[in-house]
């Protein structure tokens, strides 16, 4: 957390899409960070410690997918909690890390922050949202 707020990363390679969750994340109240695709979302949390919940598109350029990323990032940054959308893949949320969901495109919008306060409140001791 940041100054008391989640931090959240953004990955999705469609600007527009991109932007519009960017907004999304800060308008629920979170401060955003945004990256084009997987390679440039790992740089930003290896820079970074205070990443609470990653929102990353399942198809993009560059060396790894979203699926993959989720991974990666279950793997090596365990608390990070993690949403993952995709406009073509309609995925078994078996096929994501434990802990992870998954939203087909288009999403809701309050499905997303209702999702980001759920998986941000299950850190808090006194399981109330933050934000």
């Amino acid at each position: 957390m940041n100054n008391g707020r989640a931090v959240v990363l953004v990955i999705e390679d469609n600007t527009i899409v991109r932007m519009g969750a960017v907004d999304l994340v800060l308008a629920a109240g979170y401060e955003a960070l945004e990256a084009r695709d997987a390679d440039e979302a790992i740089r930003i949390l290896e820079s970074r410690s205070d990443i609470d919940l990653v929102f990353t598109d399942v198809q993009m350029p560059g060396t790894m997918d979203g699926i993959k990323l989720a991974h990666y990032i279950r793997d090596r940054w365990p608390p990070v909690k993690l949403i993952v959308a995709s406009g073509n893949d309609i995925l078994e949320e078996s096929s994501l890390p434990g802990g992870s969901s998954f939203f087909p495109k288009p999403y809701d919008d309050s499905a997303i922050t209702d999702a980001m306060a759920r998986l941000l409140a299950s850190d808090n001791p006194k399981g109330t949202a933050t934000g």
